[in-house]
């Protein structure tokens, strides 16, 4: 009899527990570690530098939340093949900025991580007060230097 009793108590905890967590609990949010879209620029990149070298390198930016990379506007289609201009809002004003920030700049800065960091920042200080594009944050998604 007491077994029973016992057993009765441990599946009613075991039930009620279920069902606390299943219906009163409210899940853990998980907060993205990227919030928004990360939009990679089409074209690469090719850049002279300050000391007879030249760079190769593709940029990323990280879009704000609700900010749009135009493609859905534009049904879907990534980019213009012919131009290698894709389809962010002001995308010629957002590579030329990347290179007049970059073009011009030792091959030493491109190839220290705290001179990538200081550009990345320059040119997502340019784009955001320059454009209309809401970006927060720029990235070298690869680079190369000759």
């Amino acid at each position: 009899m007491k077994k029973k009793l016992i057993i009765g108590l441990v599946v009613l905890l075991a039930v009620g527990g279920f069902a606390a967590k299943t219906f009163l609990l409210k899940p853990k949010v998980v907060k993205p570690k990227i919030a928004g879209t990360v939009y990679v620029l089409p074209k690469s990149f090719t850049l002279n530098l300050a000391d007879g070298r030249y760079a190769t390198l593709t940029a990323a930016l990280q879009l704000a939340p609700g900010q749009s990379d135009g493609a859905s506007a534009d049904g879907g289609s990534s980019s213009d093949s012919s131009t290698g201009i894709g389809t962010l809002p002001e995308e010629a004003v957002v590579r030329s900025i990347i290179t007049n920030v970059v073009a011009g700049q030792s091959s030493s800065t491109l190839n220290s991580a705290g001179g990538r960091a200081r550009l990345e920042s320059e040119i997502l200080t340019d784009i955001n007060s320059q454009t209309d594009v809401k970006v927060k944050a720029v990235y070298f998604a690869d680079y190369a230097v000759q």
